[in-house]
């Protein structure tokens, strides 16, 4: 992933996608969307349709990305289980990033558990970033302690 590119690239990911919450499947795809960006696993951004009806719950506030503008959050809704804030959209991303425009990520730190073509994903470092570690994808990663200057 240090070959990765700055700025970020989206591009097309072939694979399936799930996410688990409260014991329930909360959304899978096989049409997903993933960003690159040095230095960071893969973000990977779900059509909402992937996801289970009522999983989604709109949450307040928002934040800014340097690269694809202003994010919208969501609580994810599973079982009897809600994850807070767990996951995000651009609806109005900047240009070069359209291809996500209402298009959904998930903080897999925040839920049961993510997988990318059935392995078990690791949350990218910090509880901030967004990337999911799997093991074809080599650190160190933003996130870790000391990288906040990377």
């Amino acid at each position: 992933m240090w070959d990765y590119p700055r700025p970020p690239r989206v591009e097309p990911f072939a694979g399936s996608i799930t996410v688990e919450l409260g014991g329930e499947l909360v959304a899978s795809t096989a049409d997903a969307l993933r960003v690159l960006e040095t230095s960071h696993p893969p973000t990977y951004y779900l059509p909402r349709e992937a996801f289970a009806a009522g999983a989604l719950r709109e949450a307040s506030g928002s934040s800014w990305c340097e690269w694809k503008g202003e994010a919208t959050y969501y609580d994810v809704t599973g079982g009897r289980a809600v994850a807070p804030k767990a996951a995000w959209a651009y609806l109005n991303p900047s240009p070069g990033f359209t291809a996500i425009t209402g298009m959904v990520a998930v903080m897999a730190a925040q839920v049961d558990r993510c997988t990318v073509n059935g392995e078990v994903v690791v949350p990218q470092p910090g509880g901030f970033y967004g990337g999911w570690m799997t093991s074809w994808i080599e650190g160190p990663f933003k996130g870790v302690p000391g990288s906040a200057g990377w």
